[in-house]
């Protein structure tokens, strides 16, 4: 091995069988989901279900009005799918609006920055297509947890105490929903939503006259994209606070919800030793991690171990060059750049050539087509830079900030799925009460800037950060994908080469010391950069630490279990499956036999 050798010790078993496995950012929805399997059901419907409860016990970090990217591989069939369920901006969501509303960048709270919220008909499109169970079975599990309660996990009452005074000053109806008694709930404080839970049942309900299982699900997409949703639009339409300290009226409308509906994608690829690597396209920041695979494919195994200051300077340079070609290159548009120009072999070769001994202190988009790059105005933030926590969290300044949830399942027929839902969290914009969630805020990632990939235009999909993964080698597969904003991939970076060259097993992978740069464009408002950034949790070691810093990173330590929230399922060439989870703030679980 030439990696250095994972630890004896891991905080748990990487979890192996034959039935089916299970992993989330929350125990409930991996139980949810192991469950679904026990009841003979497949990865689908045990991906719905759980992702649904995501909705019910993650509320600070995703909910129903937010949206949803996923990679799924039904059995038998060669070549992962993209799960598209990232809705547009409004058709209201021109750059002239917002500058005439005073703003500079789309608000990171409230109404006026939601696009169409698409995880709800997304999940319920997988259910339709490649899932076997009826809706309402399904939904039964989160249907059960809003209605009569789960324990508030110790993250979300934090949250919710960060935003108690924007709730109790602007948003009652969040005061009312999240702290009914007044005041801030405690960690494990039974919690209720049953106007979601009604919400459920109404969707179930639609569908009670059809003839068929795939017409009552369409049943229920046709109320929530036409009946549900246009009251959560007209709701947030009423000016409230925003993150700017301004009232503004959202936007989205009941035309945009009826024109749109989630779908399916060809996701994108590059091989990397001998594994097809799967991503969603150019409107998600997924293509980064394959430009980032291109950059360091060649280089010694040794030099690819994160625990080492060659592999680690590697990674972060490497990181630094895909994410600068990021955030000139990529969006929903006909300006991006196309996928074959990133990853042809020549420009491969320019970028790499980049890579030197020391630390890059600036953003060096390339050419990949031989037009110049275009980048909106940097803006270093000395405070991003000292108390960021590298994810889009609430963060110490009281900002309303939300960050994101993740699942994957395997079964024993070989269906696999790596789903990354986000949005809606609670903070990001004020409860609807007759509903009990509120709205995301995607918007914040485009650009109020004229002909950039990623601006703001009417009908386009704002470059959203999710990016879950599928891999696969023949008969082996791996989902794999972890909350954290523009660090999700690179979070996910080090557990991949563990897993595919050092030989790791999946918990130790995941388990094991990692780091992340921050010298990249925040994808969240207020949009700040910091040049030569790097995190890194402090069991990477001080001799490595030191080497890193006299190479010209500006490093930040956050503690030892404090970046990387990866969740992982597989199958290996035997046919014995295999799963693993975070275990930084003892919340991922991951569950299967």
């Amino acid at each position: 091995m030439t990696f250095t050798p994972p630890a004896s010790f891991t905080t748990r078993p990487t979890l192996r069988g034959t039935f089916g496995m299970s992993a989330s950012t929350h125990w409930t929805a991996t139980a949810t989901a192991q469950a679904v399997l026990e009841r003979g059901g497949n990865a689908f419907d045990a991906a719905v279900a759980g992702a649904f409860v995501l909705h019910v016990v993650e509320p600070h970090l995703n909910g129903p009005g937010g949206d949803l990217v996923a990679l799924i591989r039904p059995a038998g069939e060669d070549r992962p799918l993209v799960l598209m369920g990232q809705g547009p901006a409004p058709a209201a969501a021109s750059i002239d609006h917002f500058r005439s509303r005073g703003l500079d960048l789309v608000p990171g709270a409230g109404g006026l920055s939601a696009a169409v919220p698409g995880a709800v008909d997304a999940w319920l499109l997988l259910l339709r297509d490649h899932g076997t169970w009826e809706l309402a079975d399904a939904l039964a599990y989160a249907v059960g947890y809003a209605r009569d309660g789960h324990p508030l996990v110790a993250g979300a009452a934090a949250t919710i105490a960060r935003v108690a005074d924007l709730f109790r000053a602007h948003w009652p109806t969040s005061a009312e929903r999240w702290m009914p008694t007044g005041s801030p709930p405690a960690p494990d404080t039974v919690l209720k939503n049953p106007a979601w839970a009604d919400v459920l049942d109404g969707l179930v309900a639609a569908g009670s006259d059809a003839t068929d299982r795939e017409a009552r699900i369409d049943a229920a997409r046709s109320r929530w994209m036409t009946e549900v949703l246009p009251e959560a639009a007209a709701f947030i339409r009423r000016p409230h606070r925003h993150a700017d300290g301004r009232d503004h009226a959202g936007i989205l409308d009941a035309d945009d919800l009826a024109s749109w509906r989630s779908g399916y994608e060809p996701a994108v690829t590059v091989r990397f030793r001998g594994w097809d690597v799967y991503k969603a396209g150019m409107w998600s920041q997924g293509p980064a991690l394959l430009q980032t695979l291109r950059l360091i494919e060649d280089a010694d195994d040794a030099h690819l171990d994160p625990a080492t200051v060659d592999g680690a300077h590697l990674l972060l340079e490497a990181q630094k060059l895909a994410y600068a070609d990021r955030d000139a290159w990529f969006g929903d548009t006909d300006g991006a750049v196309d996928i074959d120009a990133l990853l042809d072999d020549d420009y491969i070769a320019a970028r790499r050539a980049l890579i030197g001994t020391v630390a890059s202190t600036e953003l060096r988009p390339g050419s990949p087509d031989g037009r110049p790059p275009r980048l909106p105005p940097l803006r270093t933030d000395a405070a991003a830079a000292d108390g960021s926590t590298g994810e889009p969290t609430v963060d110490r300044s009281g900002q309303t900030r939300g960050d994101t949830c993740h699942i994957d399942v395997i079964d024993r027929w070989g269906n696999a799925v790596s789903a990354t839902p986000s949005g809606g969290w609670l903070q990001s914009s004020p409860t609807v009460p007759s509903l009990g969630f509120c709205l995301g805020t995607r918007l914040q990632a485009t650009w109020l800037m004229p002909d950039h990939p990623a601006s703001l235009a009417p009908g386009r999909r704002p470059r959203t950060t999710l990016t879950p993964t599928l891999l696969t080698r023949g008969v082996e597969v791996i989902a794999i994908g972890s909350p954290g904003g523009d660090q999700q991939d690179q979070w996910q970076l080090p557990v991949l080469l563990r897993l595919l060259v050092g030989g790791y097993a999946g918990q130790q992978a995941i388990d094991a010391p990692t780091l992340n740069t921050t010298a990249l464009i925040d994808s969240f408002w207020p949009r700040t950069w910091t040049p030569a950034g790097a995190t890194v949790e402090d069991r990477l070691g001080d001799e490595v630490v030191a080497a890193l810093e006299a190479r010209g990173h500006r490093v930040r330590r956050t503690g030892d279990w404090s970046l990387g929230r990866v969740t992982a399922v597989g199958r290996d060439a035997d046919g014995v499956l295999w799963a693993a989870a975070n275990p930084r703030g003892a919340q991922g679980y991951a569950a299967g036999r």
